[in-house]
């Protein structure tokens, strides 16, 4: 029996869903922009080993992927992952990519990800990069289409300045954005400013990717001793700093599991109050970003 802490699941709006604050991020698992082959079996193993893991631990697991990754070999991969678990302990995140965003185009990626994953319904769909020569109203329609027929959960949206969130908003009649999925970490915090404030206040998830900055957040001397009080691995340090705060995700990419059950594991506890202060007040400029 799983016993839940409620504080790792993060609500969705105008919705009894919650979802974990930590999840597995997929990007170059199955290839960068065209597929690479060569490790799917590790790749699969270490898929299968983190969404079973997260479902013990949490009772769920949150998997990040996009038909850009691999040309779509990544959400076959981790179709193949998920296969041995119930559907819904699983909750699935895939992107549109930037190019496929006029209706008709929208509509045959979602049905050509859901062969990919094996599966009959997305949980949640993101537009991966706006594109300003295709009208947004005419992807948000696209969206809500989807969302009406079944075929995905959750719609949202990803690397959206508050502007463009706004005007996405516009076009929607029956659900709403539920995630902004955007860079941020220790180093990159330029978010802070409108976008986190924003989703904050409309209840919108803000799923931050790179949040160890490619093990840039671990070399800080700040991130090291906090390490060394609480017992846990700098990335643990990181990752739980960002979690500490509402409505806040993320979904650092590992592909080795010792690397995944510590990322898992950042969940469950919590930096003290002063020491999410002192991380809140580092000056990112002062120490750079080598």
């Amino acid at each position: 029996m799983v016993t839940i802490d409620f504080s790792d699941l993060k609500p969705i709006k105008n919705s009894t869903d919650r979802i974990p604050a930590i999840g597995l991020g997929t990007w170059k698992i199955g290839g960068n922009f065209v597929p690479d082959y060569s490790k799917d079996t590790l790749w699969i193993d270490a898929l299968r080993y983190g969404i079973e893991y997260s479902i013990e631990k949490i009772g769920f697991a949150l998997i990040d992927t996009a038909e850009l990754y691999g040309a779509g070999h990544s959400e076959e991969l981790v179709g193949e992952a998920i296969k041995d678990f119930p559907r819904e302990r699983v909750f699935i995140v895939t992107k549109v990519k930037s190019e496929n965003l006029r209706y008709e185009r929208v509509i045959r990626s979602a049905k050509a990800s859901l062969e990919r994953l094996k599966t009959n319904y997305i949980d949640l769909y993101l537009v991966h990069w706006p594109n300003p020569r295709i009208p947004l109203s005419e992807t948000m329609r696209a969206l809500e289409k989807l969302y009406n027929e079944g075929i995905v959960r959750y719609i949202g949206v990803s690397n959206f300045d508050v502007r463009l969130m706004e005007e996405a908003r516009t076009y929607l009649s029956v659900t709403d954005i539920i995630v902004n999925q955007i860079k941020y970490s220790l180093l990159d915090r330029h978010a802070e400013k409108e976008i986190i404030p924003y989703c904050q206040k409309e209840k919108i998830i803000v799923m931050a990717y790179t949040p160890l900055e490619h093990g840039k957040v671990l070399r800080l001397e700040i991130i090291r001793k906090l390490a060394e009080k609480y017992g846990r691995s700098p990335a643990q340090i990181a990752l739980n700093w960002l979690i500490s705060k509402p409505l806040i995700v993320t979904i650092p990419k590992a592909e080795k599991k010792k690397h995944i059950k510590e990322n898992i594991d950042t969940m469950g506890w919590r930096l003290h109050e002063e020491d999410v202060k002192l991380l809140d007040e580092l000056n990112v400029r002062k120490i750079g970003r080598s």
